[in-house]
C-alpha cells in the first residue's frame, strides 16, 4: 500500500484514500464516510439518494464529484465518488445525523488535517 492508495481508518471502520500529487490534495471514498455517519446497511444506496437529493437541490457538490479506481472489499478496482477535504467537510453537513457527524469531526479531525495525512 503506497501514499496514493491507502486505507485509514477511523475507529474500526475503514476510509479509503487516494494522494493526488499533482493537486496536493487527499481525496476520500465518499460511500466510506457515509458509511461511518450513517451507519447504513448499504451506504451505497444511502448516497446514491442524498447525490439525487443534492442534485435536484442543484448543489455544486455532486456536480464538482470525482470519480477515482479504488480497491473495494473484494479485492477489484471500481470507479467510487471521492471528495477533497473541503468538499467531504460540505458534503457531511448534508447528512442528517448531527451527534454522528459532531463525534466523527471531532475525533477525526486529524484525518481530514492534509497535513497530517
Amino acid at each position: 500500500m503506497t501514499k496514493e492508495n491507502a486505507i485509514k481508518l477511523f475507529q474500526d471502520h475503514r476510509v479509503r484514500v487516494h494522494w493526488n500529487e499533482e493537486d496536493e490534495k487527499w481525496f476520500f471514498s465518499i460511500v466510506d464516510i457515509i458509511g461511518i455517519l450513517t451507519e447504513s446497511v448499504n451506504p451505497n444506496n444511502y448516497w446514491k439518494g442524498l447525490k439525487s437529493r443534492l442534485k435536484k437541490e442543484g448543489s455544486e457538490l455532486v456536480t464538482n464529484c470525482n470519480q477515482l479506481k479504488m480497491e473495494s472489499s473484494d479485492g477489484k478496482y471500481y470507479k467510487t465518488d471521492v471528495a477533497d477535504t473541503e468538499q467531504l467537510l460540505r458534503q457531511i453537513q448534508s447528512i442528517p445525523s448531527p451527534t454522528r457527524r459532531e463525534k466523527f469531526l471531532k475525533a477525526g479531525s486529524r484525518y481530514l488535517k492534509t497535513s497530517y495525512l
